[in-house]
């Protein structure tokens, strides 16, 4: 019976697994380690067959570098220098070692790159710090073994010399292979896809409105919100799992503006967009104004075209009624006609460096107030008309809710609250320091007040009393920021013809409550009172409101009277005390703005006359409604709020009618 070797038993035991041949090979001594482990260890055989010896079997799952390094070791041996098991062990070995170098060369190889990275990393950091530099390492991915010297460059083993040789230096005509710029995280500024975005013909511009409050429409956050250039929706974020990027993944929108950065991206991929047309976007999101361009504003009659075709007048834009806000509108309207205030609020590095207490959010008025003003001149707007929502939000916010979007209000008192918050938001005081608004619209007055007795009492006795110290005339100078007309008493009945006389009064006449002679009485709940008031300063702007309505125990009537007043060249001289018209070289104004209150009191509607300095036209507004009038037809109207503007010395020509 033939006896097999150890080496062919341990072959003949082992299994074959998925087409290739283990073998058993390894067991024996090792010509470097001495004995072999008592575990065989497992080898694949790559060509031998599966039934192979143990010769065969170390030729055939041998490289042909490791049948080069079996043959240099069994050339000194000579013939009959051993047998057949000392043969197995040396091919075995010289295996063994092939293997160990393959995984050093691999190990060696992770080692290299890691260590590239850090070299990288210290020459970026070195770049950045001016005197420092640091030498180039050699990049291990350049650095090529050798084919015969079993280890890898740079390694410590001991398997013979090692030869390193380094790759050929890229030619300088050669492209640089481009760096991986990072999606998530650190952007890559050079980013060759920023000027060449295959999306900006999505952008539509018909759809983009920046006039609401800026708030993600989801998470109801303004913090980092993104506009969407195709559907005009406000978004949060533009990462991962951000509102914007689930947006533009989930309906093919990818052109988003950061409006507060104002810079374009591309997402899911998240690149910044460069490109010069997309500027209009930016422009109408936040206008600007030289000092050239706010000089010509009142001479200039050009007609601005919005991007739905139509055609206006940059300041004589309609404003959105969002419910009952047209008491606001028509206010905001009148004071964006004024100029100095209109240049002032233009410009935002006027307002923009003024410290406020923390906390305070009455400066928010002063900046919504001063957006609006921009919105309503911008001569590249996307449509001819412009909605107050962030403007009347401010309006809420800082009155507290006594003036509402839903609810109508008054004008006059919108006005005074108006006026007096943004002086004092300003950082202006009742007395010393002034501001823009106190400049253009703060006159004074001198009034003259005089106690009178109970009616009841006997006549003995009140002519004792009008000798005492507190029913003398008393005078006090005050400041104003617009004066109060009153109206006469409306008829309480109807005329001939069954119908409701409406009385006309000349302005002149309401005004006489001015003169320093006309005396008014006033009661309050305990006391009578006599005043008389006479101005002492003319402002550059005049305010005048018509007091139409007034207020009992039981409901708001409205006197429906109509004031007769000239367009231009009213003379407020004889108004002035003697002593101080010297001192007022021009006292001839011009009506500039003309609020009208239609309607009863709870239920009607306002609209305004605006007078356009640059084509000398007046325009009525109402809404959202932009239409031309005849300066004739304005004194019919029952003007409600008036701002007259003072005549310059150098002013020759007549505006209006």
């Amino acid at each position: 019976m033939h006896m097999r070797s150890s080496e062919e038993a341990a072959a003949a035991a082992l299994p074959v697994g998925r087409g290739r041949a283990f073998c058993a090979c390894a067991v024996g001594t090792d010509a470097r380690s001495g004995p072999a482990p008592s575990t065989p260890r497992l080898r694949p055989a790559a060509s031998a067959p599966a039934h192979c010896g143990p010769r065969a079997c170390a030729v055939g799952g041998m490289s042909s570098r490791g049948k080069r390094e079996r043959e240099a070791r069994a050339a000194p041996r000579g013939p009959g220098g051993g047998g057949g098991g000392s043969s197995s062990s040396s091919s075995s070995s010289s295996s063994r070692g092939s293997s160990r170098s393959r995984r050093e060369g691999e190990a060696e190889r992770s080692r290299g790159r890691r260590e590239a990275e850090r070299d990288r990393g210290r020459r970026e950091a070195a770049a950045a710090e001016p005197g420092l530099a640091l030498p180039l390492p050699v990049d291990p991915a350049r650095i090529k073994r050798e084919p015969g010297t079993g280890s890898w460059g740079g390694s410590a083993t001991p398997a013979g010399p090692v030869r390193v040789k380094r790759e050929r230096e890229p030619d300088g005509d050669s492209d640089p292979e481009p760096e991986p710029t990072v999606r998530y995280g650190r952007f890559d500024p050079e980013d060759q896809r920023s000027r060449h975005c295959p999306y900006l013909d999505t952008i539509n511009k018909s759809v983009l409105d920046f006039d609401f409050e800026k708030l993600c429409s989801i998470s109801l956050s303004h913090i980092n919100v993104y506009a969407c250039l195709v559907c005009g929706k406000y978004f949060q974020g533009r990462g991962l799992k951000s509102h914007a990027y689930i947006h533009s993944v989930q309906f093919s929108h990818h052109v988003f503006l950061n409006l507060h950065t104002l810079k374009f991206y591309c997402l899911p991929d998240n690149y910044e967009i460069i490109d010069s047309s997309l500027e209009d976007i930016t422009y109408v999101l936040k206008p600007t104004f030289t000092a050239q361009q706010i000089t010509n504003l009142d001479k200039q009659a050009k007609l601005s075209r919005a991007y739905d075709g139509t055609t206006y007048l940059p300041g004589i834009v309609g404003l959105n009624n969002i419910k009952a806000n047209d008491y606001a509108n028509a206010v905001l309207q009148a004071l964006s006609n004024v100029p100095p205030l209109r240049n002032y609020f233009l410009e935002e590095e006027n307002y923009k460096s003024i410290q406020r207490p923390p906390g305070d959010i009455m400066f928010l008025l002063v900046q919504r107030f001063g957006e609006l003003m921009r919105k309503l001149w911008n001569p590249r707007n996307f449509k001819a008309h412009v909605s107050p929502h962030e403007m009347l939000q401010a309006v809420v916010l800082c009155s507290k809710k006594n003036f509402q979007i839903t609810k109508q209000g008054d004008g006059v008192d919108f006005l005074s609250w108006f006026l007096n918050a943004l002086h004092s938001a300003l950082g202006g005081t009742k007395k010393k320091k002034k501001t823009i608004v106190t400049d253009v619209f703060q006159g004074s007055m001198r009034i003259f007040t005089k106690k009178l007795p109970h009616p009841d009492l006997p006549a003995e006795e009140k002519a004792q009393l009008l000798q005492n110290t507190e029913y003398q005339e008393m005078m006090v100078e005050s400041t104003f920021m617009y004066l109060t007309l009153d109206l006469p008493t409306a008829p309480l009945y109807k005329d001939e013809k069954e119908q409701l006389i409406i009385p006309q009064v000349p302005l002149f006449s309401i005004l006489a409550k001015f003169n320093g002679a006309t005396e008014k009485e006033y009661k309050t709940y305990k006391e009578n009172f006599l005043k008389r008031f006479q101005l002492t300063k003319l402002p550059p702007y005049l305010i005048f409101c018509i007091k139409r309505f007034t207020k009992n125990n039981f409901f708001v009537e409205k006197n429906p009277t109509i004031v007769n007043f000239p367009i231009t060249n009213v003379d407020l001289r004889e108004y002035l005390s003697e002593e101080v018209q010297a001192a007022h070289t021009n006292t001839t104004y011009d009506l500039i703005a003309n609020i009208v209150h239609d309607g009863k009191p709870s239920e009607g509607s306002y609209r305004i006359h605006v007078l356009h300095h640059g084509t000398g036209k007046w325009y009525e507004l109402q809404d959202l409604q932009v239409t031309d009038i005849l300066p004739q037809m304005i004194t019919l109207s029952e003007a409600y709020i008036q701002i007259w503007k003072r005549r310059e010395e150098d002013e020759t020509n007549q505006q209006g009618a």
